[in-house]
């Protein structure tokens, strides 16, 4: 009966491990996300700025 206690406690312990790695990646997996997110978004608002910019330059170089 105690080796099955002890058995027990040693699945708990790994279990334990094994949910705080899991907790431990879902974190370096969110901020990547989080990362992504906040790049993807400044590319966006990169590109609108540039078109931006190119349409001005059309505009002068048509009415120079």
């Amino acid at each position: 009966m105690e080796n099955n206690n002890d058995s027990l406690v040693l699945l708990e312990k790994k279990l334990d491990e094994l949910i705080v790695r899991f907790e431990e990646q879902k974190g370096i997996i969110d901020s990547y996300i989080h990362k992504e997110r906040e790049w993807k978004k400044t590319k966006l608002l990169q590109n609108k700025e540039i078109r931006s910019l190119n349409d001005q330059i059309e505009r002068v170089k048509a009415g120079g």
